[in-house]
């Protein structure tokens, strides 16, 4: 079986998740059916040929719960017939979402349609009231950490200090502002509104003044203790003597609004119907690590491995920050060349639309890829629980 090819990527800007964002008007199912009609424009696409949607979508509740994947297509006016579903594997599931729409197009031989929503200035994280977050001893029970905390943990066990995490920030924050200045974004479409007015045109999260100075004078999410969390952790960690609370607001990816949407299909399918294809997936592979969110090391050496390539071969990384020793960590696991990595900013600087997110990365890549001429490409993102997926793409030139 040929692999699944991407023949067009697109998402919207990132808006600010609060009340006073340019998306904050809009509904979650308005902003997805708005980048799937921008895909069947900018392909000229039949709807009626596309066999199946998956969607990304974290917190399926009130606007974004009853499958708003299939809803948003049935808004954007895509065929009725197209059947869907809207996933979550947390922060991953919007990169979850394109490669089973991948493996529906293999099986079927035909074209499938991927993405994800979230729209956190309207649905807040923990809006559908998950139990693990609220009761303590559930949470320990099933091992559930706050993420701040996990990330605080990995910081301590492999040494990342505050300065290394809010160093990766400050160079997340000047690099996305460097590639928004350079009008990079070929494959972002602008969010309208009824009357056809542009509302966002730009990635909106961006701070000038997140410089390394304005991020070293911020607060830590946890103090020493973390009401109970050390305690609750170092019984499981012997060898440390404490937990190093390093993580504060500026070093974390900040909450955003978008969507995002792929169309896939096999390299047949795309030639029969004239689609032209940008890239090709080679292997994805799933993984977990329990406690912490470091799951994406694994998930990306698997990866690499069914596509027989090494950490060498890749020229280009996009990566979904969870909070910066996170990040640290998967680039000294990998020995991946910082230049080769999140060259245009990450979720840090960007947002972290979660059910999106993954989703976009494919679009961030492969931007970058054609604007460097480059071959090999990987995304990835961790998430809650530990799990996390990764994705091995190569450019179709």
């Amino acid at each position: 079986m040929s692999n699944a090819v991407i023949i067009e990527a697109l998402r919207t800007p990132r808006g600010a998740a609060k009340e006073t964002g340019a998306l904050h008007g809009v509904t979650p199912m308005e902003l997805l059916a708005g980048v799937l009609r921008a895909l069947q424009q900018r392909t000229g696409l039949d709807t009626a040929q596309v066999a199946d949607g998956v969607f990304g979508c974290v917190t399926q509740v009130g606007e974004q719960g009853g499958n708003i994947g299939k809803s948003a297509t049935l808004l954007a006016g895509w065929s009725p017939y197209l059947s869907a579903v809207t996933i979550n594997r947390y922060c991953a599931s919007g990169l979850s979402a394109v490669n089973w729409a991948a493996q529906q197009a293999q099986n079927a031989n035909m074209l499938a349609v991927a993405g994800g929503v979230e729209m956190m200035s309207r649905v807040p994280m923990f809006g559908d009231k998950v139990p693990y977050y609220t009761d303590r001893a559930l949470g320990g029970q099933i091992g559930f950490v706050p993420p701040p905390w996990s990330s605080d943990l990995v910081a301590t066990r492999h040494g990342f200090s505050r300065e290394d995490c809010d160093g990766y920030a400050a160079l997340s924050q000047a690099r996305a502002l460097a590639a928004r200045s350079r009008g990079l974004a070929r494959s972002m479409v602008p969010v309208l509104d009824a009357q056809g007015q542009v509302l966002l045109d730009h990635d909106e999260n961006i701070r000038e003044a997140n410089t390394l100075e304005k991020l070293s004078t911020l607060r830590t999410v946890y103090e020493a203790g973390a009401n109970g969390l050390d305690d609750w952790g170092l019984a499981r960690e012997p060898g440390l003597q404490q937990i190093n609370h390093v993580h504060t607001a500026g070093n974390a990816p900040c909450m955003a609004d978008g969507a995002s949407a792929v169309l896939l299909g096999t390299a047949e399918v795309a030639a029969q119907l004239g689609l032209p294809v940008r890239a090709r997936i080679l292997a994805h592979a799933d993984a977990c690590v329990p406690l912490t969110q470091t799951g994406a090391v694994d998930a990306t050496t698997q990866a690499l491995a069914r596509a027989g390539l090494s950490v060498a071969d890749i020229d280009l990384w996009e990566v979904r920050d969870s909070f910066a020793a996170i990040t640290l960590h998967y680039i000294r696991s990998l020995g991946i060349p910082l230049e080769k990595f999140n060259v245009n900013g990450s979720s840090i600087a960007l947002g972290h639309p979660m059910g999106a997110t993954g989703a976009m990365l494919v679009s961030c890549l492969l931007d970058e890829m054609e604007r460097r001429d480059l071959r090999y490409g990987v995304a990835a993102l961790p998430g809650a629980f530990g799990v996390a997926t990764a994705t091995v793409f190569e450019r179709v030139a």
